[in-house]
């Protein structure tokens, strides 16, 4: 699985990256949460709290948007979005 991370400001990227998950023997939903704190590690971010819009808009279109109202800390940037590029292939 294949997930893009990319933080803007001002209808401006800031800062991307794309975290990888190989691990076959974690499910979808547990390899997105070890995406989330690995890329909030790397980008010094506590971690985003899951709102029903949030829940909604992935469901939707595998692709959400984290806003202030979803850390608890404050945060320098308008948000930061998540998007997966590729699921890994069913045998």
């Amino acid at each position: 699985m294949q997930i893009w991370f990319k933080i803007f400001k001002d209808g401006r990227l800031l800062r991307d990256t794309v975290i990888q998950n190989d691990l076959l023997s974690l499910t979808r939903t547990k390899k997105i949460f070890a995406a989330i704190e690995q890329i909030c590690y790397n980008f010094d971010l506590s971690k985003p709290i899951w709102l029903d819009s949030n829940i909604t808009e992935f469901k939707r279109s595998s692709k959400v948007r984290f806003y202030k109202d979803n850390f608890i800390d404050s945060i320098d940037f308008d948000y930061l979005e998540m998007q997966i590029l590729k699921e890994d292939d069913l045998e």
